[in-house]
């Protein structure tokens, strides 16, 4: 076979090779077999529609250079005004999460950009490391420090002197932590020093300059914690700053604004400097843009619209037209604009919503750059018209399936958009729209099939919503279990709590069993016409945690922060009625009788915190016995890897990664149908690979992104292709893995004489 044609080439370390600058944190594990494979190449095959932007900046000088960076796909830049963009971040950045970007007036060669995305969704990237910094306009990078911020909300530049910056550190999401506050540099980030702190659960949401005297700062700080079941958006440590001494002090500003804040956003106008905007979160009679005319001193409450400040842990981001004193603009669902100074507000039409970041041209006004839930995109003509958004391979995908019609397709759901059937190649130079439809369900969507007539398709959305398209007539129908609108409910007095990312699986033994988790395990036979309970209870079902989805001021309009719910369902293929399930409150049970008897083996998952989220378990092709779990306490402030391995059902289990062995919480996990030693780790970070059942680990690249979110794999198994699901650089696909099995079947070795390249498939 070709596969076996012999190349004089040498093994050489991956983990030493990819890395420019910063290297991540160094795990020993062994080296990676990379001129061995390095002819096997990855795949993006989209879909080419951007994924969530938290920050955009423009170049003053160059009005066709732009810059986005996205939660989990990195930072890029376009060159043409939007037109095509390209990845800048890979190979220098060890994240892929970006939260600012700040490109210097006096220097646009100076680039400072904040990791870190600052929107606490409940599913969101984990963290940042700091700020990176380019004196070549983005062409390379480096790490300046502030590795402990975590998530980065602003960066201000001093006009004249690049060497001169600000940076407001939002700090960790989920714990305390000391390194929050707004932060100063001098020496262009060599060294820097805290100027302003108020305690370890406030950070800084926003911070504006005045660009026509430098010396004064404005910053908002955030008093915040995102817990797994609730976000807390509000308190005694939010409030607005200013500073009139290059932010060496801070005194607070409190006249006309309410007593008790939430999150805020705040701008100054360079068109008139005593003009200071910001949008506030407070009780809701009270909540909206405020304006001061007084620098500061003094606020009003000009706007009370609830399209500019609701789900405000998300949004509230204010920014002043640089020209003109009466525009001002409000991101929220939708871009709001004033002309009347903020009295009014009406909406921009843009190509998506949820809009988050927003850059200015400052001498043409007409120039704006726009991030939303959608990607980056750009307009010249004040925002009547925008670059595409379907230019981004910077998609979010929760699950991937696969079925076995030729070519395949690819199913999943892409967040802030919708689920999504991709044709995994065609007969032209590359895929493009014509090559995906819409599916079932909606963005948190779990697609299920049969893979081998897929003509039916259920799909699910937040709530326990799930619907059945039919792919010949394009009719959908709602089969709900228990039909009900959950927004307005507690999860405590819910019928059924389901996860944001609810399972959906079609039983391997009959295509026509699907499967729906929530916090019991339903059952259809009659394709979701009629559901039955098969299980109690599978979470710890505490009760304290199943409140409002946001406090104090502002609740989760989405209601996707249901807690105690099943979080993942995989039945196995060997015997049939053996059925696993993992919650997101670190339980892990399983039935050998289709569901008449459960037990929980959480127990036995040493080292394991109890509060863990299980985000897969996958059973063994092998032995009906042999199961894999992978598990995450991020949500906890705990960023370690958990991986186990069970032979026995659960009786007893063996960790099989951690800190020592792979870099990010873990993800997901995938055991080669065909190879046993084979078996690929998604964490937060990256893929690893083991050719020896796990006990060994390697960084396996070949044109995947080094530092990406690798949530979800699946094999599909004629092909032979690794396709995984990405959160932020959309689907890849590694064509033909036989090589890697061939190399797993001897235990990672090279056999002497045998095998010493493999060319590519």
């Amino acid at each position: 076979m070709k596969y076996f044609l012999m190349m004089m080439l040498c093994i050489s370390s991956l983990v030493a090779s990819a890395q420019k600058k910063k290297a991540e944190p160094q795990v020993p594990v062994k080296p990676s077999p990379d001129s061995l494979f390095s002819n096997l190449k990855w795949r993006n095959i989209g879909p080419f529609r951007g994924g969530r932007a938290n920050a955009v900046s423009g170049v003053v000088g160059n009005d066709q250079k732009f810059y986005a960076g996205y939660t989990g796909g990195g930072l890029w830049t376009t060159e043409d005004g939007g037109i095509n963009w390209e990845n800048i971040s890979d190979g220098y950045f060890t994240v892929g999460s970006i939260g600012e970007i700040a490109v210097s007036e006096s220097d646009p060669n100076v680039v400072y950009v904040g990791s870190g995305e600052h929107a606490v969704r409940g599913v969101m990237t984990s963290y940042g490391d700091g700020v990176y910094k380019s004196t070549d306009a983005g062409k390379t990078w480096k790490n300046i420090g502030l590795e402990k911020t975590r998530h980065i909300s602003d960066i201000a530049i001093h006009p004249s002197n690049p060497d001169l910056v600000y940076v407001a550190g939002q700090g960790t999401v989920h714990g305390p932590n000391n390194d929050r506050g707004v932060f100063k540099s001098t020496d262009g980030g060599s060294t820097w020093k805290k100027v302003l702190y108020i305690n370890d659960s406030t950070g800084i949401s926003s911070l504006s300059m005045d660009m026509n005297n430098p010396r004064i700062l404005y910053a908002t700080s955030w008093e915040h914690r995102r817990l797994p079941w609730t976000v807390s958006s509000g308190g005694a440590g939010s409030a607005i700053w200013k500073s009139t001494d290059e932010g060496n002090t801070w005194h607070k500003l409190t006249e006309g604004l309410p007593k008790t804040m939430g999150k805020m956003g705040i701008s100054v106008s360079r068109a008139n400097s005593n003009r200071v905007f910001a949008i506030v979160e407070t009780e809701k009679s009270k909540s909206g843009l405020y304006r001061s005319d007084d620098a500061g001193k003094t606020w009003a409450l000009l706007s009370n619209n609830q399209d500019i400040s609701s789900r405000s842990w998300y949004y509230m981001e204010v920014f002043a037209d640089p020209l003109n004193e009466n525009i001002v603009y409000v991101l929220n669902a939708p871009m709001m604009k004033s002309i009347d100074g903020g009295k009014t507000f009406a909406q921009v039409r843009v190509q998506h919503g949820d809009t988050h970041d927003l850059w200015i041209n400052p001498s043409k006004n007409n120039v704006i750059a726009l991030g939303d839930d959608g990607g980056a995109e750009i307009s010249f003509d004040y925002g009547k018209s925008w670059s595409s958004i379907m230019n981004q391979p910077t998609a979010q995908f929760y699950r991937v399936n696969t079925d076995n019609v030729f070519p395949y397709n690819v199913y999943g759901g892409q967040q802030d958009n919708s689920s999504v059937i991709l044709a995994s190649r065609n007969n032209g130079s590359s895929l493009t729209e014509r090559d995906w439809t819409a599916g079932a369900g909606c963005e948190s969507a779990f697609l299920a099939f049969d893979p081998n007539d897929p003509t039916l398709v259920f799909g699910g959305c937040y709530q326990g919503y799930i619907d059945v398209l039919n792919r010949k007539t394009n009719e959908s129908k709602d089969v709900q279990a228990y039909p009900t609108l959950n927004l307005a409910i507690e999860p405590k007095d819910m019928k059924y709590r389901f996860n944001w990312n609810a399972p959906i699986v079609v039983s391997p033994h009959d295509p026509k069993t699907i499967y729906h988790a929530s916090n019991v395990l339903l059952k259809s036979t009659n394709g979701g016409m009629s559901w039955d309970e098969i299980s109690g209870d599978l979470t710890r079902n505490d009760k304290s945690k199943q409140g409002p989805g946001g406090i104090p001021f502002t609740n989760e309009g989405a209601g996707g922060e249901n807690y105690n719910t099943i979080f993942y369902v995989t039945e196995s293929t060997i015997e049939k009625g053996i059925i696993w399930t993992g919650s997101d409150c670190g339980l892990v049970n399983v039935t050998l009788d289709g569901g008449k008897t459960w037990t929980n083996t959480a127990v036995k998952l040493t080292g394991l915190p109890k509060a863990s989220w299980i985000p897969q378990v996958q059973a063994s092709k092998y032995n009906a016995g042999e199961v894999w779990v992978v598990a995450n306490n991020y949500r906890n402030n705990d960023f370690a890897a958990y991986a186990y391995h069970s032979a026995d059902y659960g009786k007893t289990f063996t960790r099989i990664a951690d800190d020592s062995k792979v870099w990010g919480y873990t993800l997901s996990i995938i055991q080669d149908p065909e190879e046993p030693n084979l078996v690929f780790l998604g964490t937060e970070f990256g893929l690893y690979v083991s050719f020896d059942k796990a006990k060994t680990w390697n960084k396996w690249e070949h044109g995947y992104p080094k530092a990406v979110s690798t949530y979800d794999m699946t094999i599909q198994e004629r092909e032979a292709d690794l396709v995984i699901g990405t959160f932020g650089r959309a689907i890849y696909v590694l064509d033909d893995i036989r090589p890697l099995r061939a190399f797993a079947k001897n235990g990672g070795k090279i056999p002497a004489g045998k095998i010493t390249a493999f060319p590519a498939p």
